[in-house]
């Protein structure tokens, strides 16, 4: 995964709106309207946030009449784990060196 999706990612977890949002569609599918009154911002608050946790791939939206209906994404939860886990993994990141040592020592 490239590091402007990872952002992407990683974004949609830090802002204390969104975690609450995404609490509340742990129990599955929500209006609009209920997150509205759920969360208690206003509709184009929620829907700064909703855009950003649709950016991520975390959540997926669905326009049903006059209200959208959210939910979390099942591959975009598994993508945003595989992306914690790679990250804080030891493994095959590029070697930097230690402290005060040139390249090619």
């Amino acid at each position: 995964m490239d590091e402007k999706k990872a952002a992407l990612i990683f974004k949609a977890f830090c802002d204390e709106n969104r975690i609450r949002i995404i609490r509340l569609l742990r129990s599955g599918e929500k209006c609009a309207c209920r997150l509205l009154e759920e969360i208690n911002v206003t509709q184009p608050t929620l829907s700064h946030h909703m855009k950003i946790l649709c950016a991520s791939g975390v959540v997926t939206g669905r326009k049903e009449g006059k209200w959208m209906h959210y939910s979390i994404s099942a591959e975009g939860a598994k993508a945003a784990a595989e992306l914690l886990r790679e990250l804080t993994s030891p493994g095959d990141a590029p070697e930097s060196g230690s402290c005060g040592s040139k390249r090619g020592e």
